[in-house]
């Protein structure tokens, strides 16, 4: 790739970023939701008998503490209860009230309108080439990750 052509993808890749992550955070101030929050909610509402905070993380591909962070933020708004482990007194599960549960199809139909108005007025196949290319850009991504960490170990 060359310089300019380089540049120029770095701009449009960091301005699509900014502009999808403010479209995105308005949207779930709408349901009273933060960035992040919204995945989170999501992940855990697939897991009827919850996850523990490590699953969670693992899951999500963040860190504990990260994921802590953001329980808490939740916690005042009552959106997850925390259930004892029986096999480990230790541990919690993060189990989703049913308020939290009633969120999910806002954060699906928030999420549906976001692809709708970012994508939406490409044709069919340039929408498809979008999505094939940020998936392979993702994957490459996720692999350069994946190397870095392993060469700190």
């Amino acid at each position: 790739m060359e310089s300019e052509e380089a540049r120029r993808a770095n701009r449009a890749l960091n301005k699509m970023s900014k502009l999808y992550r403010e479209v995105k955070s308005r949207k779930l101030a709408a349901l009273g939701l933060h960035p992040g929050q919204d995945v989170l909610l999501w992940v855990l509402a697939q897991e009827e008998e919850g996850m523990t905070v490590s699953q969670l993380a693992e899951r999500l591909g963040i860190e504990p503490p990260t994921a802590t962070r953001t329980l808490a933020r939740m916690e005042r708004r009552e959106l997850f209860r925390r259930v004892p482990v029986p096999a480990d007194r230790r541990q919690v599960r993060i189990v989703l009230t049913e308020q939290a549960r009633g969120l999910v199809p806002g954060i699906e139909a928030a999420w549906d309108e976001l692809a709708e108005e970012t994508l939406g007025a490409l044709a069919p196949e340039q929408r498809e080439a979008v999505v094939e290319a940020l998936e392979d850009a993702n994957d490459r991504l996720r692999e350069l990750v994946e190397e870095s960490v392993l060469t700190e170990e």
